[in-house]
């Protein structure tokens, strides 16, 4: 089941279906499908969900929802290809990132500004949904059996279509899966992301008195519980700001595309003056190397405060992980080195709130072969590959049900779509040349 050959995709039919895409695109991002029940209408995400399902059974891939087993809702569908032909899945997810605050429009509106277009989701993953469709419309005939799931809680990170796939393992089965939930180096840079780190979170409490107590009368001899915890969490990074959680290598090298520190800087925002961290290549740092990142502190607020000493701290931890890194001795390697670095036998309690594995993609087969002319005829440069500090738990688990599968990421969140930011947005010409580029492989791979 190889090759990759047939009559090529109207590039004109795909630059014609991107006024349709803007007003997909809006109809979407108008949809406050947040999964979280507690702050955000549950009925937003039904509602996109419906939506979803409706727009690719018109694109010609019946769909229909099914609940997981965390509640939302998953869109599923199939069309059969012809016999003997290959299937490929699609997936996405409807559900968005709440909006936070610093929008200079509304995250529910789809805005123009600049070239692009603005709203939450409008990349990540509502602007991957309608590559995917946009690529569907733009396919006369697929040479392939197509499969679509568009998940509806992949930001709370539930496990809940993980789940699903445990009992319903049939739904998923396929010779190619395309994971629309990454994105290129840069825009206009065709890119596969072959690895995706894992993660571990942890939550650390630390507590040494009964009560809080006067800093003038007890500070010096009372062990303070939030020096303890900073005292701790120094540990985890040195000086050049390499994570040094003893028993994790943190040296490894990304042979990989490179990713330039100037534009890095620019990406992220890093003031004038401020040093990059690592002693590594922006490559090495975020993707084949360990990061160790604060998420939280629970202790009093600097305004407000009062002259006492704590008795208590609280901290959650990220752990990120590389490919070849197992998230179980990760987490036994970073709770051995909290016990060896805790001062004043202080109480420590650490408690596990979540582990993910890494993802390392298998490429060269097939599919990856059809999809890097696909992708390199629809850019007309040569396509790239990087890794992902960010985790996608289901790719795992895909792998551990269909090793012979090939999964290949790619998406249309680039780094200026500041994806889980205010502003976040995507750029027209991602959506444009990604769905041609998926359009020419679904009608020619073999």
């Amino acid at each position: 089941m190889s090759g990759f050959g047939g009559a090529g995709v109207d590039r004109g039919r795909v630059a014609g279906l991107m006024g349709r895409a803007r007003r997909d695109l809006g109809e979407l991002v108008a949809m406050r499908s947040v999964a979280d029940p507690a702050r955000f209408p549950v009925e937003e995400c039904l509602r996109a969900a419906q939506w979803t399902a409706d727009a690719f059974t018109e694109a010609g891939v019946p769909c229909k929802l099914y609940e997981t087993p965390d509640g939302s809702q998953a869109v599923v569908g199939h069309r059969p290809g012809p016999e003997g032909a290959p299937t490929v899945l699609l997936y996405a997810h409807y559900d968005v990132q709440p909006p936070g605050e610093g929008w200079s429009s509304s995250p529910w509106r789809l805005a123009d500004r600049e070239g692009r277009w603005f709203g939450r989701g409008a990349a990540d993953c509502k602007g991957n949904i309608v590559m995917h469709l946009t690529a569907l419309r733009a396919v006369a005939e697929p040479a392939v059996g197509v499969k679509v799931v568009v998940e509806g809680s992949e930001e709370q990170g539930t496990d809940g279509l993980e789940q699903f796939l445990e009992r319903h393992p049939d739904v998923f089965e396929a010779d190619a899966i395309i994971i629309g939930d990454t994105g290129n180096l840069a825009v206009g840079v065709p890119t596969f992301t072959t690895c995706l780190r894992g993660q571990v979170n942890v939550l650390v409490t630390v507590t040494t008195m009964a009560g809080a107590l006067h800093s003038g009368m007890y500070g010096g001899a009372a062990p303070d519980a939030l020096a303890a915890l900073i005292h701790m969490l120094g540990t985890l990074r040195d000086a050049s700001g390499n994570t040094t959680v003893r028993g994790l290598p943190c040296d490894q090298r990304w042979d990989g595309a490179q990713y330039p520190v100037e534009q890095f800087r620019r990406d992220a925002g890093i003031l004038d003056g401020v040093d990059v961290t690592g002693t590594g290549t922006i490559a090495d740092m975020l993707w084949a190397r360990p990061a160790l990142t604060v998420l939280g502190l629970d202790c009093p607020p600097a305004a407000g405060s009062v002259a006492a000493v704590q008795p208590g701290a609280r901290a959650r931890l990220n752990l990120r992980i590389p490919p070849g890194m197992d998230p179980e001795e990760a987490y036994d390697a970073l709770t051995a080195h909290l016990a060896d670095v805790t001062p004043w036998h202080v109480r420590v309690e650490i408690e596990l709130e979540s582990l993910g594995r890494p993802f390392l993609a298998r490429t060269g087969g097939p599919a990856y072969t059809a999809m890097t002319a696909a992708l390199s005829e629809a850019y007309g440069r040569k396509v790239v590959t990087q890794g992902q500090g960010g985790s996608i738990p289901l790719c795992g688990a895909f792998q551990r049900h269909f090793p012979d599968a090939e999964i290949m990421l790619m998406g249309v969140e680039e780094p200026r779509a500041l994806i889980h930011a205010a502003d976040e947005s995507v750029e027209p010409s991602e959506i444009e040349h990604l769905a041609l580029a998926e359009a020419i492989f679904l009608e020619r791979y073999r």
